[in-house]
């Protein structure tokens, strides 16, 4: 889109045009609401480590959360500065964050426990140094879209093996949030009309309905993982609003 005040950091050099206008409210920030919308992903994910690390449930969660914090922080640079270096590396921790994702739903069922993890991270290594020589563009969008595919049968087959009703709840959240999130990105990405009077910002709203999406995400997993370990999970809520999981483990003698 069209720059409206001067760029403090210099020139735009991504590849891809997001429906927003550069530079209109801030010349330190260029696309304002892109960049600030990521604030919610942020402060979910401090909550959900905060309640990971005091209950003491294991490590992959409290990694789980910071890789969302340390995305959305990512993100914030490159929507901040537009730069194509920022903009590689806010993809590549997405990939790498969906291949935690995957590593957390399909570890517990996987017979040989050391090679899931080292598979996954010389995958994960390999992307990143193709990435870095090679702008993949759609071919990193499709890849994205392949490795959330793979995660959503697992999603859905925990969703049938939970009785607690209000588990089930935080699974629904997720459900909806990424659909409509989608939704906002493709309506940003193929229907954007400079003729707008008013952006409807669908991609900052991608980026506040992920941020839902990834603590529920993150949540409901933690249910199902206490319910694996045996620790009598069950979801409670702060203020009554944002639910959170509530374990008691077993006393040991």
């Amino acid at each position: 889109m069209a720059d409206g005040l001067s760029s403090f950091w210099g020139p735009v050099t991504f590849t891809n045009e997001w429906c927003e206008k550069n530079y209109v409210y801030s010349s330190y920030i260029a696309e304002f609401f892109n960049t600030l919308s990521n604030i919610p992903c942020i402060l979910l994910a401090l909550i959900g480590l905060v309640n990971s690390s005091r209950q003491r449930f294991e490590k992959r969660f409290s990694v789980l959360h910071l890789s969302n914090m340390i995305l959305a922080i990512w993100n914030i640079l490159y929507h901040a500065t537009l730069y194509r270096v920022l903009q590689q590396s806010d993809e590549t921790p997405v990939i790498w964050e969906t291949l935690l994702y995957i590593y957390v739903l399909y570890s517990p069922d996987w017979h040989y426990r050391r090679t899931m993890p080292t598979f996954l991270v010389v995958y994960g290594a390999t992307f990143a140094m193709v990435h870095s020589h090679i702008q993949l563009g759609i071919g990193f969008k499709v890849h994205f879209v392949i490795l959330c595919l793979l995660c959503i049968p697992r999603m859905y087959k925990y969703y049938l093996y939970t009785d607690d009703l209000y588990a089930k709840r935080v699974a629904k959240v997720y459900a909806v949030t990424l659909v409509v999130g989608t939704l906002c990105w493709l309506f940003d990405r193929v229907l954007c009309r400079d003729s707008w009077p008013v952006n409807p910002q669908g991609h900052a709203m991608w980026h506040v309905f992920m941020g839902i999406n990834s603590y529920f995400a993150n949540t409901f997993l933690m249910f199902c993982r206490a319910q694996q370990r045996g620790w009598a999970p069950k979801v409670v809520h702060y203020m009554g609003i944002l639910p959170y999981v509530k374990i008691r483990k077993p006393k040991v003698r």
